[in-house]
């Protein structure tokens, strides 16, 4: 009460202090919402008792549990509901995003999409030209080794690749898996990924890069072919946004985000590939594979003159116009 501000905005999640602001601040209400706290597709995996990280095994098996959790979500949903009402306008940073702020807060006449600043410049030094990896293709997938980016996705579908190799005829394959450890659990992840790849004896094709440098990471991706990306309903997507921007030809997961916004055609020319099952990644990677160079260029021309729309300039532009309202 001592420091009460005359405009707060919450773009960190905490959606929660919006009405303690409002009401007892007396102060205009922002919202930037990059993932919502809670979201139909959540309800709905509950409900249909399917296994997620977020949804534990022992609770799917259990019609008790799952009701039981059903009843919290939906109390904890209407509740998340109310308070991010209160807002005055209220930015989402995707069309995955909008359309569950929506369904919960009710407040359409008042939301924008502002997507979230990527530094693409960054990647544009990067030439488009392939750079082999003599003889064969560099396949890379950037994200931190967290459950939800679904890794063993990568490593299954890209065995099943090398299985297709051997009647298709294609090139030498490696498989690189750059991604932040941020503790123990991270580390332990990855150790079991290392043990998938063992199993499927697929280990001295695929590499693990550990909190690498940015300059290491960018050389990565000016090699690759192919970047993959296998989260399920991301809410953006902007791994998926630098490798497209660095010229490697994304294979994103097709949900969220990426699905809605990102891999989408610019001026009616492909800029990308989407995928959800294993069969589906193989396939749609050896499709990659089999096109000629001159294809694949034009596939990054499009994918790199696409994500201009996601700079730091237009966030700049799309951030302003839509907080100018609480300034007035």
């Amino acid at each position: 009460m001592q420091r009460v501000p005359d405009i707060y905005i919450d773009s960190m999640g905490y959606a929660f202090t919006l009405p303690l602001f409002k009401y007892l601040g007396g102060c205009r209400v922002g919202s930037y919402v990059h993932y919502p706290t809670i979201s139909t597709d959540m309800l709905s995996v509950v409900k249909n008792q399917n296994a997620r990280f977020n949804n534990a095994t022992f609770i799917t098996r259990n019609p008790f549990l799952s009701k039981v959790k059903l009843i919290y979500y939906y109390l904890f949903a209407f509740m998340y509901g109310l308070v991010g009402s209160c807002s005055d306008i209220v930015m989402v940073n995707s069309s995955w995003t909008l359309n569950h702020i929506l369904s919960l807060w009710k407040v359409g006449h008042c939301t924008n999409i502002v997507y979230p600043p990527c530094d693409v410049h960054t990647f544009l030094d990067i030439p488009l030209e392939e750079k082999k990896m003599a003889p064969g293709h560099l396949l890379v997938s950037v994200g931190q080794f967290r459950p939800e980016k679904n890794h063993p996705l990568q490593i299954r579908a890209f065995a099943k690749l090398l299985n297709m190799k051997k009647t298709e005829s294609l090139p030498s394959l490696k498989l690189v898996l750059i991604g932040g450890c941020r503790n123990q659990d991270d580390e332990f992840r990855v150790n079991q990924l290392r043990r998938l790849c063992e199993e499927l004896g697929i280990q001295e094709d695929v590499e693990f890069k550990i909190n690498i440098p940015f300059d290491e990471l960018k050389d990565y991706l000016s090699k690759g072919t192919i970047g993959l990306h296998t989260m399920w309903n991301e809410h953006f997507g902007i791994g998926v946004v630098e490798c497209m921007a660095a010229g490697t030809i994304i294979l994103a997961h097709n949900s969220g985000g990426p699905k809605l916004d990102i891999v989408i055609p610019y001026e009616g020319e492909v800029t990308g590939f989407l995928a959800e099952s294993e069969e589906g990644y193989a396939k749609t990677m050896a499709h990659i594979l089999s096109m000629s160079e001159e294809k694949r260029l034009q596939i990054r021309k499009n994918a790199r003159a696409s994500v201009s729309r996601f700079s730091d300039q237009e966030f700049e532009v799309t951030f302003l116009s839509s907080v100018e309202k609480l300034f007035k």
